[in-house]
């Protein structure tokens, strides 16, 4: 956030340049991100100097401003582009000592994503080069408590890292919006829970689930014995699941324990009939409540994209009386990412909160789009109904969206189509007074000290 005695933009650019690397040129090149004060500019790289030039204008008649290469060549491996989703249940009462720190680093290494931190640990998701996102978990890692992160890496595609890094010629101040990766900024948030289920008393530091691993998951699964259950809400369970598993069909994390209650529990009415018959039979209500009450499976299996949802799921279960709860470690991406599809149990594609919108076997960008008005994934045929507009409706939300929201998302999208950025290239700044406002605010004034 700029103070009101914010440098100029240019002298705010030199004396923090954000430029971007991309391995896929021959030599490096150097990209603004969208929100630089000189975001219209793009930069070419000589092996000895840069040199600044306008990429979407021809009527600046400004010199080549030259200035230093800010990064020396390194090896591409290190260079490259990796998302990096992690997480850390912990003991962690001076969390929102770490945001700000955190939150700089990430900034100075030009790493992007989403970072929560509360008491109950930290989760993330980040982009950035290889280098830039180790740095970035080795930092989080100096604290004792948030060692051993549980993390999922998913590569970049050199065509993807373009996108990335480019500039979109109907977007001129930022990359495409199909950029996978392309986030504005680093977020780093503090909540009251890193993933929320609404239940402070369920921990997964004193007490969690079994791990399987993906190589251990499809016989656990294959056992008739076992209740295989997807802890996910239905607009990702509508694109994927592994097979034979029970969608709880929830829209939010939150309603995952009511169901459970309403799958495993006694329903209140069954009690109340089950009290009728015992005054009847004269028998115990205990015996009654027994046979309203649907069976305990032997055994529950339950998985989420990365882990973090179970961890919590399966603690919550142990709560209720479960005895034998397991889930797969790492999630769907990592059983993607390590079990061929030839062997794979999985079927669909995987939901992913970034722009790749679902990911498939070998974590490969999937097929789906984002619907911007509820940010729900469509697929091809979801694009050819009647009910999509692009960003605004699709047919999972438009009857649920009033007219009077619709025309705010088309406003919206007109000036993201117009300026790549919602609110237009002046966002956020006080628009400046006009001369002859002025003019006029001076002469009432005078007139009024005169009177």
């Amino acid at each position: 956030m700029l103070s009101s005695s914010s440098p100029s933009s240019s002298s705010l650019f030199f004396s923090n340049p954000k430029l971007y690397h991309l391995n896929s040129s021959p030599q490096p090149l150097f990209v603004l991100p969208f929100n630089s004060p000189l975001s219209g500019f793009c930069a070419s790289s000589h092996p000895q100097r840069m040199t600044l030039f306008m990429c979407f204008s021809a009527t600046t008649g400004a010199d080549p401003i030259p200035t230093s290469d800010p990064h020396p060549p390194q090896s591409s491996d290190s260079q490259s582009l990796v998302v990096v989703s992690f997480y850390k249940f912990a003991d962690f009462p001076d969390h929102a000592d770490l945001r700000k720190p955190l939150r700089q680093l990430c900034q100075d290494l030009y790493v992007s994503g989403g970072i929560i931190l509360a008491r109950e640990g930290i989760n993330g998701s980040i982009c950035g080069t290889r280098e830039s996102v180790e740095r970035v978990l080795m930092f989080i890692q100096t604290d004792d408590r948030l060692k051993g992160l549980r993390q999922i890496e998913s590569p970049v595609s050199p065509e993807q890292e373009a996108i990335h890094h480019g500039h979109s010629s109907s977007s001129p101040l930022a990359a495409g919006e199909d950029a996978p990766f392309r986030w504005d900024h680093v977020r780093v948030k503090l909540k009251k829970e890193i993933v929320t289920l609404g239940m402070p008393d369920v921990s997964p530091i004193e007490k969690v689930g079994k791990y399987v691993s993906p190589g251990d998951w499809n016989a656990l699964i294959s056992d008739p014995d076992t209740v295989v259950i997807d802890v996910r809400n239905n607009y990702e369970t509508r694109i994927g699941m592994f097979k034979g598993a029970v969608d709880p069909c929830t829209t939010a994390f939150r309603d995952f324990p009511s169901w459970v209650e309403e799958q495993f529990q006694p329903d209140a009415a069954n009690v109340e009939h089950a009290e009728m018959e015992k005054e009847r039979s004269n028998e115990s209500i205990n015996e009654d409540a027994e046979i309203s009450k649907p069976k305990m499976p032997k055994r529950v299996a339950m998985y989420c994209t990365g882990g973090i949802r179970c961890e919590k799921a399966t603690s919550f279960m142990l709560s209720k009386g479960f005895e034998e709860v397991y889930h797969l470690k790492g999630g769907i991406l990592k059983y993607l990412e390590e079990i061929p599809k030839t062997e794979s149990l999985w079927e669909g594609e995987c939901f992913v909160f970034d722009k790749r919108v679902a990911v498939e076997h070998g974590l490969i960008q999937g097929n789906f789009k984002l619907c911007y008005g509820c940010k729900q994934p469509v697929s091809d045929a979801d694009m050819e109904a009647p009910e999509w507009e692009y960003g605004v409706s699709c047919p999972y939300c438009y009857s649920t969206k009033s007219e009077e929201e619709k025309e705010r998302a088309r406003a919206r999208q007109r000036q993201f189509e117009a300026w790549g950025i919602i609110g237009g290239p002046d966002k956020g700044r006080r628009p400046a007074a006009k001369a002859d406002s002025i003019k006029s605010d001076q002469i009432q004034t005078n007139d009024s000290a005169s009177g």
